[in-house]
């Protein structure tokens, strides 16, 4: 299924339906629970049936899951909004209903000072690799859009302390590599973590691993990753916090001694785990 060979008619076929997936939803912890389009997971954070401003929403997933987002929004915490939205990075696969969603509720949106170039129309992102990571997604990633977003005064950023907007208990953690201004969240009380796309529980170049969603640590996303460097660092920091509960931009969630071994494997491992032999950004 990821032999690169197949027809570009069956490769744009399958990048259609990876985008069309039935989204998932799946309660992490008693404030935090995430709906995954199979390709990208959405974050909520909050209490059910929190009221306006009492809960956040983390990305914004594929284009065309703006009502089964909305259907979980409105089933969790009934009619309210979040009161801001936070984004790990900026890549087409977060920021797909980031736009209507933000107009929709009328909420700032957060993000990295690094990223806010990706999300004020100043820049595109790095072309995708397609020739790494070995699978079909991979291969596919020519087609991805990587223009940035122009969201105007709508985007604002972080506060440099790391405290996070509307979630007291939260910091955020710079994890660059996937991107120049990518973003985790951490809270320390439960050491709950929300990695975005610094690693995944999936391996997400596959095809079939992303169809399937076999649970297993991996790096981020290697056709989008433009600093192994960067993104190896930011893999040990998260590793050095011991996250017992860990959320990812794509794959299930992780946790407890899964979590624990598999993400202390991928820190001491990355170069043979998770970095490409060769490629654009390799060296």
């Amino acid at each position: 299924m990821d032999n690169p060979t197949e027809s570009m008619d069956h490769n744009l076929s399958m990048e259609h339906n990876l985008s069309n997936q039935t989204v998932a939803d799946e309660d992490v912890l008693p404030d935090v629970t995430y709906v995954q389009s199979r390709i990208a997971n959405v974050v909520f954070i909050g209490p059910p049936h929190a009221g306006d401003g009492e809960w956040v929403m983390i990305d914004a997933g594929m284009a065309g899951t703006e009502q089964q987002l909305l259907r979980r929004i409105e089933e969790r915490f009934e009619r309210s909004r979040p009161g801001c939205i936070i984004l790990t990075h900026g890549h087409f696969d977060h920021v797909g209903t980031l736009i209507p969603l933000a107009h929709r509720f009328d909420v700032p949106v957060y993000a990295h000072p690094l990223e806010l170039p990706y999300l004020t129309g100043r820049k595109d992102y790095r072309p995708p690799d397609p020739t790494v990571g070995g699978g079909m997604v991979s291969y596919l990633s020519v087609f991805f859009p990587r223009r940035g977003l122009d969201l105007g005064d709508a985007v604002r950023a972080l506060p440099p302390n790391g405290e996070v907007p509307h979630l007291p208990e939260w910091r955020w953690i710079h994890t660059p590599g996937h991107t120049e201004g990518h973003i985790s969240l951490f809270r320390e009380r439960d050491r709950a973590l929300v990695a975005g796309d610094a690693f995944t529980t999936v391996k997400q170049e596959s095809l079939y691993a992303v169809l399937s969603q076999k649970r297993e640590i991996h790096g981020p996303p290697a056709y989008f990753t433009t600093d192994w460097q960067q993104a190896k660092a930011s893999v040990r920091t998260l590793q050095a916090l011991k996250p017992a509960w860990a959320v990812t931009g794509h794959g299930r969630p992780m946790f407890g001694t899964e979590l624990d071994e598999s993400l202390e494997r991928l820190a001491a491992d990355f170069d043979w785990m998770a970095k490409p032999d060769a490629g654009k950004y390799v060296h």
